[in-house]
């Protein structure tokens, strides 16, 4: 076959069951299930033979006199069924006794034990009535059931009060007793009660399908071989079916009960995970198997070992089986075994390592599926058409099944793993199921199976379906053969041919669907034109060709078969080129239907009309005509019931031209070589500056708008506003719409109803020099972007703004530092920050520089000092234009980060000096303001300030100039008015020196213009500070309880709560992060001013009414000796080191302060000191550090950051809300920002 006519073969392979005849297994019975491997079936098998046994009494009308007769046709015939079993016969068997005990037996037995004064060993004290249950008798015999007569006594021999003799106690303990075993028996019989209704309903709703129902088997009369309903078990060949007591004594008999079976059989809605011939299952005590009769259930256990020969025998067949055949279906591969499957697929594998595996899964839900698929190596999934109950739920499947949407985007060659369905074959029909003709009608098979060859995936059919056989061919009981085909057209009532069913039909649509496979129309859209008319195009993603086929089903049979269908025109954009086909069944009405007892027929009173490659003008079902816009529209003027008709649509010119445009615009994206045009988009976007890029990618909406060219963030209809003005807002859309195509997303709606969005992202870079002739070259592709269908409009948009996009992160990535440039993908994520967050902003400038400030051409020869007003946003979207842009803090934290490792030595050297020139009190602003408006209300500034000189020096090319660098004083006295640049420069190293000796001098001041224009939320001790060291330990100090000074720096704001003006978290005294910036600092000094690169030694200090001369190297020897005894709390309790041991939370950690005024708050664990360990490592030893920073990682670290506090602090409180309003002063108006939530 494979080598003569290019032909593939499948078969099954089955693992679950084998025929009941099967000669080896009854050589190896322990291959079943069987009465003697799984005892617990012995209820199960019991059950089934008064059940059979009823169906004999029936059969033979033996239970006439209660009104039960063979022909059951009604619903009282089943209620007398009902009443006879539940009430008269079934009770007789005491099923229950095979799971409950012999009370008075098992009693006598405790009795005696008593007696003989068994002494029980002290054992479980937790034992009770509760805890003692019944023992399950292993091999299920009645009344075997048992009690743990160890635990019996410890619970029921025991002092009974009021007693007055040995005998009166044993007999009131036996009581007892005997009354627990009774209760425990009775919950067995409830049980099994329980199982009995529910057996008995599953039987009559066997009864009822197969006797009663008008769509069920419809069988006359009960007899033995039309069962009430089949049996569960095999049976004994040659033993009489005398009774049912002889059927039980065949269970104690090992040679008859190893050849009674379990068959086989599948379970509504049961998990396919587990066995349900397993002892933990009832299914079948319960009847709740839909049993197959001919076959028993295989046993393998656990592994080969538990049953070789099965597995042996299964191991060869498989190797058989793939070593001939390409392909297999594993059978009923729900109820298989997943171990079983597995191993079975590996040796198959070893023999065809390309063998293509189909499986029939019938589990409750994909998620199942995919464990099957992701076990087995599954290549394929059954699914069936004949599942849809309406037409609407066929399109689902046609469109679920394979494909991606119409218009759908372009994808990655590498992308990220998406859940997604599993590749199906779907059949029209599938075998051994209700004629199509039965289950609908059969107007209905024509356009079910043009539906299934739209499907973008395999399909498949039955043998049957085509020729229209209207009843179900019977997989196992079916003897006829097949009709032979004549190609003559000459056939008798033994053959068949092309015009025979719908036989034409069905090559004309596998032709189509192998063309359409084969070609790449890999795109599906389905329509639902009305409740019967169903609409499929499949479309070709590369020359844009198109296929439509629209299918009038019938599920049901039609009043009238010539009805045409009131179905909207079908829209076009395109040229139709040719109706492919167009078919319908005709009913002739001269021919009735007999079943031929020779071979399996069809229907001869229908004939199919069909149409091939005609021009839309002949059609007899569709014409077209155009509308005002120029669009076709076609009208479906004579689609009857059961019609199909299948058209080839083509782009026009304008459409093709508009795509061919951008495809070349997409090749200046693609190929590196387009850069040599002027013109070309490669070219435009390598003359972007990292500032340019800032305007181009993000930009949130205040920065956008704060040029005052009126745009803001572009707002997409029933979504919002986009988060960046710039690409990044797109990105940030298209990133989650493009893996799943959501083409019924917003942002897909608002890109097919208008080219807004395209119009929007040239306009607003047209209005800028440096980024025009980018707005210019997008502004070109949004005019090619107009003439392309608006269908495709989102793919098109997407690739080309996609590609820009690239373009742009690798620009980005170049103007960068080589750390950035050839940093892995995780590098050059975070290196996108620095754009994001660093840009010019109007409304937020630097404050002036020195005038006789020089360009470094080592750092930076292109960037212009005189006009630079890059800044760094503290935060988007609150913090990112105006005064709020500029924090001293928040800039100088991240400085290192987002300039220095990125390259932008010029950027952050400005910010430097700029933010230098402020200094006022020893401080750098913490609000910038422009400089004028600074606010000088932060301890923490001016040491991330110095922290980023000392940063600069190390990672710039000649860093340590900077020092020399000249600093126009904005203030250069404390109280003096704002100066203008130039009036009073001072080099850097002298802002540094004069911040420092301020600290050991010590200043205290109050915050100019303070009041409640300034701060309406500060109280008004909150504008005094005062900063300093305390010369004891060197650590640097400052702050009050009415004021934070550090990034904690939350400030009550409810009067309801009484926090107005009071600070959350004060953290004054010497603040961890502080003490670790300080050591950094002057470390460092001592270091580069014994070179002289910093010109100064140390800083005077009062002592005594003298000034002291200390050195840099001092001081740190000063803090590094004081450090971790005032800072560790150890492990263990450690006395002489701890005065306050009563506050200490948790050991093995490093204190957050040293004398802060909230003495608690020293012992408080929040995540600063990995800060100073950061910057100061010496300060710690290693094994405290480890210690610390495990307790910070069990107590602190969560999924998305630090914790601010520890949970078990008394101020903890997790969860933020600013705009709480309460009266609860932890919470109020966001009163625990620092106490709680994950900040860091």
């Amino acid at each position: 076959m494979e080598d003569d006519w290019g032909v593939l073969s499948m078969t099954d392979l089955v693992y679950n069951h084998t025929s009941s005849d099967t000669p080896w297994l009854q050589a190896n019975p322990e291959c079943s299930y069987n009465l003697v491997n799984t005892s617990h079936l012995k209820p199960a098998f019991l059950m089934d033979r008064m059940l059979w046994h009823v169906t004999l009494a029936v059969a033979d009308g033996k239970l006439e006199y209660r009104g039960i007769v063979p022909t059951i046709q009604h619903e009282s015939d089943l209620q007398l069924m009902e009443k006879y079993l539940m009430d008269s016969f079934l009770p007789i068997y005491k099923l229950y006794e095979f799971y409950t005990c012999d009370v008075e037996a098992v009693v006598k037995k405790f009795k005696k034990l008593v007696q003989e004064g068994k002494v029980v060993e002290a054992g479980d004290s937790k034992l009770s009535e509760e805890s003692l249950h019944l023992i399950q008798d292993p091999e299920y015999r009645r009344l075997e059931t048992s009690v743990s007569m160890t635990d019996a006594l410890a619970v029921f021999n025991v002092d009974k009060p009021g007693v007055k003799s040995r005998d009166e106690r044993i007999k009131k303990c036996c009581e007892d007793f005997e009354n627990h075993l009774v209760k425990l028996n009775q919950v067995k019989i409830d049980a099994m009660n329980d199982h009995i209704a529910t057996a008995v309903k599953n039987f009559l709703a066997n009864i009822r399908y197969r006797f009663v129902q008008d769509d069920g088997l419809r069988l006359k009369t009960v007899t033995r071989k039309q069962p009430l309903m089949d049996r569960y078990f095999t049976f004994p060949v040659g033993v009489p079916e005398s009774s049912v007591e002889d059927d039980e004594s065949l269970m104690d008999f090992d040679d008859t009960a190893c050849i009674i079976m379990a068959h086989n059989g599948w379970v509504m809605n049961y998990d396919p995970r587990k066995n349900f011939a397993h002892s933990d299952s009832n299914v079948y005590l319960r009847r709740e198997l839909i049993v197959w009769s001919d076959s028993v259930k295989l046993r393998y256990g656990e592994s080969p070992a538990d049953c070789p020969f099965l597995w042996d025998l299964m191991l060869e067949y498989t190797r058989t089986v793939v070593n001939i055949f390409h392909a297999i279906r594993l059978d009923n591969c729900h109820s298989t075994p997943v171990h079983v499957a597995e191993f079975m697929m590996d040796a198959a594998r070893k023999v065809r390592p390309e063998l293509y595996v189909v499986a029939e899964l019938f589990t409750t839900g994909e998620s199942l599926d995919n464990l099957f698929i992701n076990h087995l190596g599954i290549t394929t999934l059954i699914r069936e058409a004949m599942s849809a109950w309406d037409s609407h739920e066929e399109g689902r499947l046609v469109h679920r099944y394979g494909g991606v949407p119409v218009g759908a985007f372009i994808q990655p060659h590498v992308q990220p793993l998406v859940p997604c369905v599993a590749h199906a074959i779907f059949y029209d029909m599938t075998h051994d199921n209700p004629s199509p003709i039965e289950k609908r009608c059969v107007y209905d098979a024509l356009p079910t199976s043009a539906l299934v060859a739209m499907a973008c995936c395999a399909s498949g059919s039955n043998r049957g379906y085509d020729e229209l056989v209207p009843h179900h061919i019977h997989v196992v009981k079916e003897k006829r053969p097949y009709t032979y085909w004549n190609n003559t057209d000459n056939c008798g009532h033994m053959d068949i041919n092309m015009a025979n069913g719908i036989i034409a039909a069905k090559r004309a649509l596998n032709d189509l669907h192998y063309e359409l496979g084969i070609q790449g129309y890999s795109q599906v859209f389905v329509d639902q034109m009305n409740v019967n008319v169903v609409a499929v195009t499949r479309h070709n993603p590369t020359n844009h060709k198109t296929v439509v086929l629209i299918a009038h089903t019938s599920f049901t049979y039609p009043p009238h078969s010539k009805e045409k269908a009131d179905v909207r025109p079908v829209i076009v954009t395109g040229n139709i080129d040719e109706v492919i086909l167009e078919a319908k069944l005709v009913h002739h009405g001269s021919h009735s239907y007999h079943e031929n007892k020779d071979v399996i027929n069809g229907l001869p009173d229908f004939s199919l009309k069909l149409k091939k490659h005609i021009q839309l003008k002949d059609s007899e079902m569709a014409t077209m005509w155009n509308d005002d816009n120029g669009k076709k529209s076609i009208g479906l003027t004579n689609l009857t019931p059961g019609s199909v008709i299948a058209f080839r649509v083509t782009l026009d010119n304008k459409s093709s031209s508009s795509i061919k445009s951008i495809k070349s615009m997409l090749q200046e994206i693609t190929q590196e070589h387009s850069a040599e045009s002027d013109d070309s988009i490669r070219n435009i976007i390598s003359q972007l500056s990292l500032v340019d890029l800032n305007k181009v990618l993000y930009r949130c909406p205040s920065e956008e708008m704060d040029d005052a060219f009126g745009f803001g963030a572009y707002d997409v209809p029933n979504y919002g506003p986009m988060i960046y003005c710039g690409l990044q807002g797109i990105m940030s859309l298209l990133s989650k719409i493009r893996p799943a195509n959501d083409l019924g997303h917003p942002l897909c709606a608002n890109l097919r109803d208008g080219d807004w969005l395209a119009g929007y992202t040239a306009r607003r870079l047209k209005v800028h020099a440096t980024t025009k002739k980018l707005g210019e070259w997008l502004e070109r592709f949004s005019v090619h972007l107009g003439g392309v269908p608006r269908y495709l409009v989102p793919c098109y948009f997407e690739v080309i703004i996609t590609g820009a996009y690239m373009l742009l992160l690798e620009q980005s990535w170049n103007l960068m530092s080589s750390f950035v440039n050839n940093g892995s993908s995780f590098v050059h994520s975070l290196a996108m920050g620095s754009i994001q967050m660093c840009g010019e902003v109007k409304s937020s400038p630097l404050p002036g520089l020195s005038p006789s400030l020089k360009s470094d051409d080592s750092i930076a020869s292109n960037l212009d000092i005189n006009r630079q007003s890059t800044t760094l946003a503290a935060g988007l979207p609150h913090f990112a234009d105006g005064i709020m842009r500029n924090w001293g803090r928040d800039t100088f934290i991240a400085l290192r980060g987002l300039l220095l490792l990125t390259g932008r030595y010029q950027e952050a050297r400005l910010i430097i000096l700029s933010f230098g020139g402020c200094l006022r009190h020893g401080l750098i602003p913490n609000l910038l303001g422009g400089g004028e408006a600074a606010r000088f209300n932060c301890r923490d500034a001016i040491w991330w300030w110095l922290q980023s000189i000392q940063d600069y020096c190390k990672e710039a090319p000649h860093g340590n100039s900077i020092l020399q660098d000249p600093v126009s004083r904005l203030f250069p006295e404390d109280d003096s008015p704002p100066m203008q640049p130039g009036v009073k420069d001072q080099p850097l190293h002298q802002i540094i020196l004069e911040s420092l000796q301020k600290h050991a001098t010590g200043v205290s001041y109050r915050e100019c213009n303070a009041g409640f224009n300034l701060d309406r939320d500060m109280s008004d001790q909150g504008f005094n500070n005062n900063i300093g060291v305390d010369w004891a330990t060197g650590f640097v100090l400052g702050g009050n309880i009415n004021n934070c000074g550090t990034w904690m720096d939350k400030m009550g704001s409810s009067e309801v709560a009484d926090t107005k003006g009071m600070p959350a978290t004060p953290r004054d005294g010497s603040a961890v992060e502080l003490v670790g910036l300080c050591k950094s600092a002057v470390s460092w000094l001592a270091e580069i001013s014994q070179t002289g690169v910093f010109p100064h030694k140390g800083i005077y200090v009062e002592k005594c009414g003298q000034d002291i001369f200390v050195l840099w190297k001092e001081w740190s020897d000063k803090i590094q000796e004081k450090f971790e005894t005032l800072f560790w709390i150890s492990g263990t309790p450690d006395p002489d080191n701890e005065p306050k041991p009563e506050l200490i939370n948790i050991r093995g950690m490093y204190k957050d302060s040293h004398l802060a005024s909230q003495f608690w708050a020293d012992y408080q664990l929040r995540p600063n000191f990995p800060v100073a360990m950061v910057v100061a490592p010496e300060l710690f030893s290693p094994n405290k550090a480890w210690t610390a920073l495990q307790s910070l990682q069990e107590e602190l670290l969560g999924p998305l950051g630090m914790k601010t506090l520890q949970a078990s602090d008394w101020a903890y409180c997790g969860d933020y809300n600013n705009a709480d309003v309460s009266t609860d002063p932890k919470v109020a108006h966001g009163f625990n920002y620092h106490n709680g939530p994950v900040s860091c």
